[in-house]
């Protein structure tokens, strides 16, 4: 995959109005490369890893993500990270600076896993990321999970596709 590339997000299906129906097709076992690609990073607070305002946060970014004509849907990731029980990261790809919004670069080597399931099997994908990296003999960096679908459409599509996307550092 060439650098600052994702795989494409199939956004033609989506009967919910909300989250297009996700084809995990190209997701699995790929290896991202950024160099500073444009983010927007955002946080959300949550109790114990659950969220607890991402509705309200995601809906204001992606606001002005659109607002600012930044949305590309060839390039469409969320990446999202746990830094605490109380936190989590969010970092949105865009083309372009958002108003109003902080903005960020994300720079380095990722592979991709495809996962199907309930949310709180989170920290076993986590644990399966980490050993993917290692058993490629790299040492892994951050984790980050992209979230294909809000639940309520994931319940309606009958499958919740989760990405894992792993950092891998040749130290």
């Amino acid at each position: 995959m060439q650098t600052n590339q994702v795989p494409k997000y199939d956004m033609s299906v989506n009967t919910t109005g909300c989250c297009p129906k996700f084809n995990p097709e190209g997701w699995d076992a790929q290896e991202l490369h950024f160099r500073d690609k444009p983010m927007v990073r955002a946080v959300t607070m949550s109790a114990m890893h659950v969220p607890l305002n991402m509705g309200r946060v995601f809906g204001r970014v992606q606001r002005h993500i659109a607002q600012s004509e930044a949305f590309d849907p060839d390039d469409c990731i969320v990446l999202t990270r746990d830094t605490s029980p109380w936190a989590a990261e969010h970092l949105f790809s865009v083309t372009r600076p958002v108003a109003s919004e902080e903005m960020t670069t994300l720079s380095g080597d990722f592979i991709t896993k495809v996962f199907e399931g309930p949310y709180r099997d989170a920290r076993h994908w986590y644990q399966e990321m980490l050993d993917m990296v290692s058993a490629r003999g790299a040492t892994p960096g951050d984790v980050y999970f992209f979230y294909t679908t809000c639940p309520r459409c994931a319940k309606a599509y009958g499958k919740n596709y989760v990405i894992g996307v792993a950092e891998t550092r040749d130290d």
